[in-house]
């Protein structure tokens, strides 16, 4: 296992490299061939191509249905990472990037089909890993395949990483929008002409501020002002100006708030112009009957391998959300136990390698 994740770290996988992320892919290829897999590229041009691998463990193929093992290859660090936050072994932790969100996951993936094959498990139907390559980056590339293969499936396992030192599993996440907000207003010389102008930047920041009165805490509703920029230099009155924002809500119907919020924002000076584009790109995976019936299920199969596994509520989005909200019960969280996603500290709990890919196994053998 140590050589497969070590394998899969060391190829560097950023986003917006498609040639790096395809070489992290053929990495994961090559290893599910190995195992019996049928594998097959999805092309797509601005991302890598998605990695779909279909097993089966039945004599003619004759499965009772599907399970879909769902993940992602791309990570948030650049190539040349290794170089400061190499592979490493260090009390116990695995470090490296990608190695906690989610190559650790993937490689448990790997090593629970490979138990499976090897100790001949009795598995009734077909699993399908899909490993997509954009999932940084908000999935737009990867979004129709994955809903389309999620919806001839019975279940979807997610080994994203889990949440807390426990190992929680996700049984809910909030949905995700993005939204900018740009201000057209009229340039003019500062000192010999202000009052021609129809400042930009301040029109912004009177629009920042109601716009960070649509979070309710209460109701689990964030609104965050991530990046601003406008104007061009001091003595000119700002032509334009504009927001990047995040938004999260942890129900569906909470869209329709957002969305009015957005809506009725109106400019303040009525010489300039509001520009609205963006809206909720990750619907939430709200936590139904069927996955709170996956999830008891999951943590029976974790007491024979001292586990007394939790679920939580995370404020992050993956693509289980994408299937949750289809109706296909989604269990996400499988992933090896770690902390620092996206951060310089990126790491797993060693031991908990093996006893995480015990547990996807075990998840796939009860269907």
């Amino acid at each position: 296992m140590l050589a497969t994740l070590r394998d899969l770290v060391e190829h560097e996988s950023p986003s917006s490299d498609k040639a790096a992320v395809d070489r992290c892919l053929d990495v994961v290829a090559r290893r599910a061939e190995a195992l019996g897999g049928r594998t097959r590229r999805h092309r797509v041009a601005e991302f890598g191509d998605p990695l779909e691998t279909d097993f089966s463990f039945q004599e003619g193929g004759r499965c009772a249905g599907r399970l879909l093992v769902l993940g992602h290859a791309d990570t948030v660090w650049e190539l040349g990472t290794l170089r400061r936050m190499p592979f490493r072994v260090k009390g116990g932790k695995l470090y490296g990037p990608g190695v906690f969100d989610m190559k650790a996951g993937l490689t448990c993936a790997l090593y629970a089909i490979r138990a499976i094959r090897e100790l001949k498990l009795p598995v009734r139907k077909q699993i399908t890993l899909l490993v997509v390559s954009d999932e940084e980056v908000g999935s737009n590339c990867s979004r129709p395949i994955t809903e389309r293969l999620a919806r001839g499936c019975d279940a979807v396992l997610v080994p994203e990483p889990p949440s807390g030192p426990q190992g929680a599993l996700k049984t809910a996440r909030k949905g995700v929008g993005e939204y900018r907000v740009t201000v057209h207003g009229r340039a003019a010389h500062a000192g010999l002409d202000f009052a021609s102008g129809a400042s930009a930047t301040a029109e912004l920041a009177r629009q920042l501020v109601r716009i960070a009165c649509f979070t309710r805490l209460r109701k689990g509703i964030t609104v965050n002002i991530g990046v601003i920029g406008g104007g061009t230099r001091s003595n000119v009155v700002a032509e334009q100006a504009w927001a990047e924002i995040d938004v999260r809500i942890p129900r569906l119907s909470d869209e329709q708030y957002i969305e009015k919020q957005f809506s009725g924002l109106r400019p303040v000076d009525t010489r300039t112009r509001l520009e609205i584009t963006g809206g909720l790109n990750r619907p939430p995976m709200e936590r139904s009957a069927a996955i709170a019936r996956l999830f008891r299920q999951a943590r029976k199969l974790a007491r024979p391998l001292g586990v007394d596994l939790r679920e939580s509520m995370v404020g992050g989005g993956s693509d289980g959300n994408f299937t949750a909200a289809l109706g296909i019960p989604t269990l996400d969280g499988l992933g090896v136990t770690g902390h620092g996603a996206h951060a310089a500290d990126e790491h797993i709990v060693l031991e908990q390698l093996p006893v995480r890919a015990a547990l996807l196994a075990h998840l796939l053998v009860a269907f």
